[in-house]
């Protein structure tokens, strides 16, 4: 996420390289993890705050770049870094509450729940077709750390081509 804000294509691009060995090693630890069959609160802790991290901070440096701002050549930020922070803040606040399950079911004894589809899917006629519609065009996915950060690499596409900040102003408003 740091190098997002970097003018240019090179920084979006070490994002993506960046982001892309990230989730090398995060399934990697996983696999060895499962293999070994050692298994670690501390572990399951350092997974999430890998991810919660990566996926609040990308918005933010998108929100940086569209606002011109760079570690190169820092200045003021405004607006899009503002509107950025707001979807880091929807993009954690839903890994909370999404993890608050867990943690309820964990106070009241209850079992863990299952990691199947059925699980998942919600019961409610009106929000299972909503979810439904997203299988089509998921755009949630431009809310994942690789994904973003391919988002912000196309934004850095579109700047080069257009040759202004239209690209990370677009994904900013996208992504609210």
């Amino acid at each position: 996420a740091l190098a997002i804000p970097f003018g240019g294509l090179v920084g979006p691009i070490v994002a993506v390289v960046a982001m892309q060995l990230q989730i090398l090693l995060d399934c990697s630890d996983g696999e060895v993890a499962r293999w070994r069959q050692r298994f670690s609160p501390a572990g399951i802790y350092l997974d999430r705050i890998g991810h919660y991290v990566t996926e609040g901070a990308i918005p933010v440096a998108i929100g940086l770049r569209a606002d011109g701002w760079s570690l190169s050549a820092p200045g003021d930020v405004g607006g899009w870094t503002a509107l950025g922070m707001l979807v880091a803040l929807g993009v954690l606040l839903n890994k909370a509450f999404t993890d608050l399950v867990h943690v309820a079911r964990a106070k009241t004894g209850r079992p863990p729940l299952e990691d199947v589809e059925g699980t998942a899917r919600p019961k409610a006629s009106g929000m299972a077709r909503l979810r439904r519609a997203f299988d089509y065009v998921p755009i949630f996915r431009a809310f994942v750390a690789v994904e973003a950060s391919i988002l912000a690499l196309v934004a850095a596409v579109v700047d080069t081509v257009h040759g202004d900040l239209l690209g990370p102003q677009v994904s900013v408003v996208a992504m609210v």
